[in-house]
């Protein structure tokens, strides 16, 4: 049973990758049961990365340079802090510190977009909270998704827009977090590297139907689709 679930975890997290966005919580979640909440977040990275390979080639024409380039610095900031928290406490403060995370970017995505309001946000202190803020919950666990998800849709992203970003800033900033994780966590070791290869080919699966998916779904369905499968997953790491 617990091979099934990883099976299937790394599954959705190929179809997370190519843009089906929302139901990265649910991996984290299914992870987070089978081998505690630090650890998964061991086992999981290099599994994101690569995933974000898959993603980065696929969709590189679409990144937003700019965007990336305003959040970078300030998510090396968030994943240094997340880094010094996160080494330390408790297992289960570490899991209601990530529910948290995730309900409070539910409720603000469900407000932002009730609004309705066309004006992009210029505010430099905006970008600085939700770079900071990605760059620590990606680290704590891994749970950056909902965060960039709230400023991608703000920002009025189209769907390749949104998704050629994100494939490109997640790429980067988990390159930047592995060795975090192998030298000070020590939650990434031989013995999960050599799990990892054999959960590949579920990720590139999980990747290929997810692109194909993509392609069938309009822009306006795209946002809606993010929004209820964020709210979903919220619920699920909450409650879970």
């Amino acid at each position: 049973m617990q091979w099934l679930a990883i099976g299937f975890a790394v599954f959705l997290l190929g179809i997370s990758k190519s843009g089906i966005k929302g139901v990265s919580i649910i991996i984290v979640v299914i992870l987070a049961f089978v081998f505690g909440e630090k650890a998964s977040t061991g086992i999981l990275l290099p599994m994101l990365i690569c995933a974000d390979i898959l993603a980065v080639i696929y969709y590189n024409r679409h990144a937003d340079w700019v965007v990336i380039k305003k959040l970078m610095p300030w998510m090396i900031v968030g994943v240094l802090v997340g880094v010094w928290v996160g080494n330390d406490i408790p297992e289960i403060v570490f899991k209601r510190l990530m529910a948290i995370i995730i309900l409070v970017s539910v409720i603000i995505m469900f407000y932002l977009e009730k609004r309705k309001s066309n004006n992009v946000p210029n505010n430099k202190l905006f970008s600085t909270g939700m770079g900071f803020l990605t760059g620590f919950a990606t680290m704590i666990g891994n749970l950056a998704g909902p965060i960039s998800n709230i400023y991608f849709l703000t920002m009025r992203f189209q769907k390749n827009e949104f998704i050629g970003t994100a494939a490109w800033l997640f790429f980067i900033i988990n390159i930047i977090k592995l060795p975090f994780h192998i030298f000070i966590w020590e939650t990434v070791s031989i013995e999960s590297l050599v799990l990892n290869s054999v959960l590949i080919p579920a990720v590139i699966i999980g990747f290929l139907l997810g692109a194909y998916i993509v392609k069938l779904i309009s822009n306006v369905n795209y946002r809606r689709f993010i929004l209820i499968a964020t709210a979903i997953g919220g619920v699920i790491m909450l409650f879970g």
